[in-house]
């Protein structure tokens, strides 16, 4: 059996030394502390660190090379606490959860796979120690780098059936940390089987990287347990987040707003049948499209005045990330329902689509696929995360149009998003 508990460990990945002047201490991305009166003579993270190596050397050459053969390599050797300093870093875990919200961590975890981020133990990135268990810290917005023999005292356990995109597979080798320990972000389900799944990590071999790999990994696949974020902001059982469905703030939008929710709003509103305001993008800079586009769904809800003033507030966020409401345009509900006849609703991207994807489009594609008769494949649902059943819903329709092999491989293009509205 899995323990629940995981015992003290021995070792502790070393943070840069305040008081060294050394490129790998200066450069490693913390803000300098307080220097103190007699600072040490030599780098003593470089001393420790390279006393540690004389020891365990035949794991950074040896082990991570026959690794490499046996599956994708993933984590390398761990630096952990000891005694005293060990069991402040767990009682300091168990005290402080930000809170977040799923599409926040996923937001995070995919800015590093976008940017490339590339793999090490000893270089930082926005704060953080870029490798396994830094990134997950990251995505997590734990606000410092933990290890895998500490993450799991930021989660609550869960069940392999309760799995979400956003929570932890953990493996902690116990007996010999630096054997094959790793974290990994659940990304979603890749079959409905649940045999394959996506999964958002870092690697040594490729770095920040989004990927499919087998149920629980490629090795001691047994030995992984998932963990949700104790800080989530979201009812238990899989209910709606709280707070306005993760609402960011309005003060992320409007003139001047150039960030990551000015282009989700833009994307959630083109999918909503307000692709017509956007001679280009959405994207990430705040525009006069952005705001006509909001002010049409507003107006679209029955809404006047001051409450649709073209600017988010948490009502129009909630309805546009639940995939509720009146569409943009002819006043039909977005499952399709109503007897207006809007203009088709902009395409979002084959992007927006497959594993571990979520989004109000993947709602309305799937309602969109029911109406059209193709929903045989849903055993519940459409919902906001894409499954397998969708999957296998766009394929029919594909075939449906007379297109076989890799034209109906169920994941939309434009023309399938156009053929479907039409």
């Amino acid at each position: 059996m899995i323990r629940t508990g995981l015992p003290v460990p021995a070792f502790r990945e070393l943070p840069p030394d305040p008081a060294c002047a050394c490129p790998g201490c200066r450069t490693a991305g913390r803000q300098p502390m307080r220097p103190t009166a007699a600072p040490a003579p030599a780098c003593t993270r470089a001393t420790r660190l390279g006393a540690l190596t004389a020891v365990a050397g035949f794991v950074v050459a040896g082990f991570g090379a026959a690794q490499a053969q046996a599956a994708p390599a993933h984590h390398g050797t761990e630096v952990m606490p000891t005694g005293a300093t060990a069991t402040a870093t767990v009682r300091t875990a168990a005290a402080s959860r930000p809170a977040t919200t799923r599409e926040q961590i996923l937001a995070r975890a995919r800015s590093w796979v976008d940017a490339g981020i590339p793999y090490s133990q000893s270089r930082w990135h926005q704060g953080y120690r870029t490798d396994c268990s830094g990134f997950v810290s990251m995505a997590w917005g734990l606000g410092t780098s933990h290890w895998t023999g500490d993450l799991h005292t930021y989660g609550v356990r869960i069940s392999k059936d309760e799995l979400r995109p956003g929570d932890l597979l953990l493996f902690h080798n116990s007996g010999a940390p630096t054997s094959g320990s790793h974290a990994v972000l659940f990304g979603g389900w890749a079959d409905s089987a649940h045999t394959r799944y996506t999964a958002i990590e870092m690697t040594s071999g490729r770095g920040a990287v989004e990927r499919t790999v087998p149920y629980a990994y490629f090795s001691h696949s047994g030995s992984y347990v998932p963990y949700r974020y104790a800080g989530l902001r979201e009812r238990e059982g899989g209910g709606a987040p709280e707070s306005g469905s993760g609402f960011p703030g309005a003060g992320n939008f409007g003139p001047g707003a150039h960030n990551a929710h000015v282009t989700r709003l833009g994307t959630m509103l083109a999918a909503r049948g307000g692709g017509r305001f956007y001679r280009s993008g959405p994207g990430p800079r705040w525009s006069t499209a952005d705001e006509a586009a909001t002010r049409a769904f507003q107006q679209a809800q029955g809404w006047s005045g001051a409450d649709a003033d073209g600017i988010p507030g948490a009502a129009t966020w909630r309805l546009l990330t639940e995939g509720r409401g009146n569409d943009i345009g002819g006043g039909g509900r977005a499952d399709g329902g109503g007897s207006g006849a809007g203009p088709a609703p902009a395409f979002p991207g084959a992007d927006r689509f497959g594993p571990g994807r979520s989004g109000p489009h993947v709602t309305l594609l799937g309602r969109r696929l029911v109406r059209k008769g193709f929903g045989g494949s849903y055993g519940e649902g459409p919902g906001p995360t894409w499954s397998e059943s969708d999957r296998r819903a766009v394929a029919a329709f594909q075939r449906a149009q007379g297109w076989a092999g890799d034209d109906a491989d169920g994941y939309p293009g434009a023309q399938t998003w156009s053929r479907l509205f039409s």
